[in-house]
């Protein structure tokens, strides 16, 4: 079973999109229905604007939006998925090539979704770390026993690799940690705040109005969400797990085993980078993987 998969935050890269918009009438013509439904020109950023620019959370995440949804409107009839799902900001695009969500309303969300997030981040200095070669539980159980600052594990990106976030205090305490207890790294990103943690809250107060205003449909096909690593349909479950997703973990490594379980055995990612690629085939190698960051010429 085929299944299509959409990448989040970090997955930008400079000039994305700009060979769609060039060569493929209908990546044109969306792109620019996106510049008027922003107000600005996001495609001036995404082709020719600096690495500074694009990594701005209020024009990274439109910009990995689009790029992942134009891609998928442009494939036509090769575009057949029987599930989807996205990692974080991606869970927007999957929402949305499944028709559960307008591309207006996808980009209005994603828009208000960064907005709302930068403005957390500037609330409170907060920060991310990633944790290499140490079982989920031993992970848990450290941010658990640091009870004086907020750590949590935000991202289950494969067995091996979790994403942690917190204050500032809180992830330099856990990653010391971590290290005395065998991890080979512990390495801060380079992240605005920390998503994907209780520091997000007000952010997903702000989002909740949105989501709760917003018509989402039943999608054409399961969406397995990162709040529950399950499949939904229904529209009341999925604004549910769409709000508590920022602040809630990102279970990326359970939603691709079941997935599996589920029949998928060919993953196709589509959007900037090849990151899901490589973290699919570490949580399960017997299934098959593949990229796109542009239109294919196969029919």
């Amino acid at each position: 079973m085929k299944v299509f998969v959409y990448p989040g935050q970090g997955a930008q890269f400079t000039s994305m999109g700009k060979s769609m918009y060039d060569q493929h009438a209908r990546a044109k013509e969306l792109f620019e229905e996106a510049n008027e439904i922003l107000g600005f020109r996001i495609t001036d950023i995404m082709f020719s604007g600096s690495d500074d620019e694009l990594k701005q959370t209020n024009v990274t995440q439109p910009a990995i939006f689009l790029h992942s949804v134009i891609l998928s409107k442009i494939w036509g009839k090769l575009f057949t998925p029987e599930m989807v799902a996205g990692h974080s900001l991606g869970e927007f695009s999957a929402l949305t090539v499944s028709d559960a969500l307008s591309f207006e309303d996808g980009l209005k969300l994603v828009s208000k979704r960064a907005h709302a997030m930068q403005k957390a981040c500037e609330m409170q200095p907060s920060i991310m770390a990633v944790i290499i070669g140490l079982p989920d539980e031993v992970v848990e159980n450290v941010c658990k026993a640091i009870t004086d600052e907020i750590v949590v594990c935000a991202n289950y990106n494969c067995p091996g690799q979790i994403a942690i976030s917190g204050t500032e205090a809180g992830i330099d305490k856990a990653c010391e940690m971590l290290t005395e207890a065998g991890a080979k790294r512990a390495l801060k990103l380079k992240v605005g705040g920390a998503f994907h943690s209780p520091l997000m809250e007000p952010a997903r107060a702000e989002l909740a109005e949105a989501i709760e205003s917003t018509a989402i449909n039943e999608p054409v096909c399961p969406i397995y969400q990162n709040y529950t690593a399950l499949p939904s349909t229904d529209p009341e479950v999925i604004k549910e797990n769409l709000i508590a997703q920022l602040t809630g973990s990102v279970k990326w490594t359970q939603t691709v085993r079941n997935m599996v379980a589920g029949g998928a055995d060919h993953f196709v990612e589509l959007g900037p980078g090849k990151t899901l690629q490589g973290l699919i085939l570490k949580i399960d190698n017997s299934v098959t993987a593949e990229s796109y960051q542009d239109k294919v010429t196969k029919d």
